[in-house]
C-alpha cells in the first residue's frame, strides 16, 4: 500500500506541480482519501525536488544562460558596465524572476497560514482554491495576444506575477495557472508567460524544500529510501511530459478545460467536504 501510494503522489505531483491545476491541492485532497498522516512531510519534499528535476531538464538551455549572466551581471557591476537598460533576454529574466521570488519572503514569514488550510482534515477550502483556479484559467483564455519577451519585461510585470505567486501558496490555487495567467494579463507573449513562470518556480520550490528539510527531520520518521527514490523519479518524469503539454496547450489557448475539469473537482470537494461535516463520516480508502 505504501508503494502504491507513493506511484499514485509522483503521478499527481508530476502532473499538478506543472499543469495549472495545482499540485498542493491536489496532494492534500488525494491524502485525505488515501489517509496518508501528515507525517509525509518528507515524501512531499521528495516529490517536488522530483518535478523541479524536470524544469532543469526541459529549461536547461534557459538556465544555463540565466546562470552565466547572474556571474556576468556581477562582474559588470563591480566593472562599471552593467546597464539596467541594455541587458539581454536571460540578463533581464534573472532579475524579474529575482524580484518576482522577494515577493514570497514576507509570505514564507507567515507559512503557517498557508498550510493550516492544507493540514485542518477538511477539503471545502481547496475545492473553492480549485474553483478560483478555474476562474483565472478561464480569464486567461480570453486574454489579447501579447507580444513581449524576456527582454521587454517589466519591474510592474515581475511583481504582478510575484504577487499572483503568493496567492498560490494556498492549497488549490495552481502557481503554474496563477503565474502563467499574470504573465498573460502582463502582455507576454504565450512562450515567454510559460518559459517564466517555470524558471520562477525553481527558487519557490527549492527554498521551500529547504525550509521544510528541518521541520521533516523534527518529526522523527525513518527513511524509506527505496520509496522515496520511486516518488522521486515519478515525478520528474511526469513532471517532464506535463511541462511539455503545458507548453502545448498555452499556445493552443485551451486552458478553459483545465478550467472546466477544476470547476468539476472543485465542486465535487465542497460536496464531499460538507458531506463530511455534517453526516462526521470520513470517506476515503
Amino acid at each position: 500500500m505504501e508503494y502504491f501510494s507513493i506511484i499514485i503522489q509522483g503521478i499527481i505531483q508530476g502532473l499538478t506541480e506543472f499543469l495549472p491545476v495545482s499540485s498542493s491541492g491536489h496532494l492534500s485532497v488525494a491524502q485525505h482519501f488515501l489517509g496518508v498522516e501528515e507525517s509525509t512531510l518528507l515524501i512531499s519534499i521528495v516529490l517536488h525536488l522530483g518535478t523541479l528535476v524536470a524544469v532543469f531538464i526541459a529549461f536547461w538551455k534557459d538556465i544555463w544562460e540565466i546562470i552565466k549572466e547572474f556571474f556576468l551581471s556581477i562582474k559588470d557591476i563591480f566593472t562599471g558596465k552593467f546597464s539596467w537598460h541594455d541587458m539581454n533576454d536571460s540578463r533581464r529574466m534573472l532579475f524579474m524572476v529575482i524580484i518576482a521570488t522577494l515577493l514570497l519572503v514576507p509570505a514564507y514569514l507567515v507559512k503557517d497560514f498557508f498550510t493550516s488550510m492544507e493540514g485542518d482534515g477538511d477539503i471545502i477550502f481547496e475545492g473553492c482554491a480549485f474553483l478560483f483556479t478555474a476562474l483565472l484559467l478561464f480569464l486567461s483564455d480570453a486574454c489579447i495576444k501579447g507580444y513581449k519577451t524576456g527582454k521587454d519585461m517589466s519591474v510592474k510585470d515581475a511583481v504582478a506575477i510575484g504577487l499572483f505567486q503568493c496567492v498560490a501558496l494556498f492549497p488549490g490555487v495552481s502557481r503554474s495557472g496563477s503565474t502563467i495567467t499574470a504573465g498573460l494579463f502582463s502582455g507576454l507573449s504565450r512562450e515567454t508567460a510559460v518559459k517564466f513562470a517555470f524558471i520562477l518556480g525553481i527558487p519557490a520550490i527549492l527554498g521551500g524544500s529547504v525550509l521544510e528539510i528541518k521541520d521533516a527531520f523534527d518529526t522523527g520518521i525513518e527513511f524509506n529510501v527505496p520509496l522515496l527514490a520511486i516518488g522521486f523519479i515519478v515525478s520528474a518524469v511526469v513532471g517532464l511530459l506535463s511541462i511539455k503539454l503545458v507548453s502545448l496547450v498555452t499556445k493552443k489557448n485551451k486552458f478553459k478545460f483545465f478550467g472546466i475539469y477544476l470547476v468539476v473537482l472543485g465542486l465535487l470537494c465542497v460536496i464531499a467536504g460538507l458531506y463530511e461535516n455534517i453526516t462526521g463520516t470520513h470517506i476515503g480508502i
